[in-house]
């Protein structure tokens, strides 16, 4: 089994809702965005999936979230933009043309990181 990881990233403000502290006012990030791919064999080149598709697939995602501010999205509309959510929303986004993704975690910091896989 082989596993490819891209990251890319996108900058945008979001306020947490139903959250008490300082994340419920309006801020911003610079995100940045791994997503993950399980491949069982390889192609005929000795690839799992070429980098630079697998990284259009996720900077494809990320266009719509960049510079942005999430609350207002009509793509997010009902869901609280938590990195939570953006790992999961991202993940399914990608699914929608590639079945391999494994994984998606979004990074709102340098130590704060949410991962989402389906089980």
């Amino acid at each position: 089994m082989f596993e490819i990881r891209v990251k890319s990233y996108f900058s945008s403000a979001h306020n947490l809702e139903n959250y008490h502290g300082k994340c419920e006012k309006l801020h911003g990030h610079n995100w940045i965005v791994e997503a993950a791919f399980i491949y069982h064999s390889l192609d005929n080149t000795g690839l799992a999936i070429d980098f630079r598709i697998a990284k259009q697939q996720l900077a494809e995602v990320l266009e719509a979230l960049d510079h942005s501010y999430l609350n207002e999205l009509k793509i997010l509309k009902g869901m609280n933009p938590t990195s939570e959510n953006l790992a999961k929303f991202i993940f399914e986004e990608i699914r929608k043309k590639n079945s391999a993704v494994s994984s998606v975690s979004v990074w709102e910091s340098e130590s704060s990181c949410a991962t989402y896989r389906q089980s």
